[in-house]
């Protein structure tokens, strides 16, 4: 075996720590439900119904944060997202109010499609870094709501839309759940087995190669922000149909969480790397901390700190250099 041969292989040991970053997400997992489990066993955090509350709180999170791993895989950022989950929770509750469900679905995902675009041709056709469009869009999106709502929750009265848009259960399974599988199986598939996929990783890899080997990188980009925005609309449903009312303070401050849980999960806020399964354990994660610290007792400040220690600490343990 020759010299550069040799030079070439990576040693054993940084193969090894290149493995365990690429499954500390999985074993962060487990270690803090090991620990919660112990920790509050008396307070019911294995209780069924508080595992099944944990879904429930996590499921929008979760749709959203899958369709995030493909605007950082592409080497974008989408901050409006949760003001769009927002702002559809108000459209989709107006459009029931005046014309049924079946129109206030249409409704809620044309609001998703129509900020989509909006940000897509920004970022694409005029150069608009996404961090800025995506920004201003937070503001539109939020005042937009606040607007048309006149800042009052805003009732749906439509128990199958309710049912179906995360109020219900199929036996003792939340729908919310069953959605959350759904993208997730979804965006998996899409993202590891299709050619569409492979598009967004090389135009978050390298712009320049992507393009030169005939990948139409700004039309990817404007595809993954019209998914972003697309999945903001049905969590904006989802939270709409769980508390049976539009609100503009929902999904508010939900960016953060959602680029949170797809770091977690390993993908790269600089492109080029994405795993949908781990997002989904990311955004299970922080539902699970959030959910412990509750129990703890901790003030709402303490949780904060606790919280993005946590994040902090994993992301820091996830991350591969570049």
């Amino acid at each position: 075996m020759s010299t550069s041969t040799l030079a070439a292989r990576p040693s054993p040991i940084k193969a090894l720590a290149a493995t365990w970053r690429q499954y500390v997400i999985y074993l962060g997992f487990v270690a803090i439900f090991v620990i919660f489990s112990f920790a509050l066993f008396d307070k019911g955090f294995l209780d069924p119904n508080n595992l099944l509350n944990i879904i429930r709180q996590t499921a929008m999170i979760a749709v959203m944060a899958v369709a995030m791993t493909f605007v950082l895989a592409a080497g974008e950022i989408d901050l409006s997202i949760g003001a769009v989950a927002g702002l559809t929770t108000v459209t989709t509750a107006m459009a029931i109010d005046a014309a049924g469900p079946f129109v206030g679905v249409c409704a809620g995902l044309a609001t998703g499609l129509a900020v989509g675009i909006f940000n897509g041709l920004l970022t694409t056709k005029i150069g608009i870094p996404s961090f800025l469009t995506t920004l201003a869009m937070l503001g539109i999106a939020k005042g937009v709501a606040m607007w048309v709502s006149g800042t009052a929750a805003i009732p749906i009265l439509a128990p199958t839309y309710s049912y179906i848009f995360g109020g219900g259960n199929i036996g003792p399974v939340p729908t919310l759940l069953v959605w959350m599988l759904l993208f997730g199986v979804a965006g998996h598939l899409v993202l590891r087995r299709t050619g569409f996929g492979r598009r967004v990783l090389a135009t978050g890899g390298n712009e320049t190669a992507a393009r030169y080997s005939g990948v139409d990188t700004r039309g990817i980009k404007m595809r993954v922000l019209i998914i972003s925005s697309m999945s903001a609309a049905v969590a904006g449903m989802l939270y709409a149909g769980r508390l049976q009312s539009g609100r503009f303070q929902l999904g508010e401050g939900d960016e953060l969480s959602v680029i949170a849980a797809a770091v977690l999960g390993g993908t790269s806020l600089f492109g080029g790397a994405g795993t949908v399964v781990g997002t989904i354990m990311g955004a299970l994660m922080i539902g699970m901390i959030n959910n412990g610290l509750i129990l703890m007792g901790l003030e709402f400040s303490q949780q904060l700190i606790a919280r993005g220690a946590i994040i902090i600490l994993a992301v820091a343990l996830s991350q591969q250099k570049r």
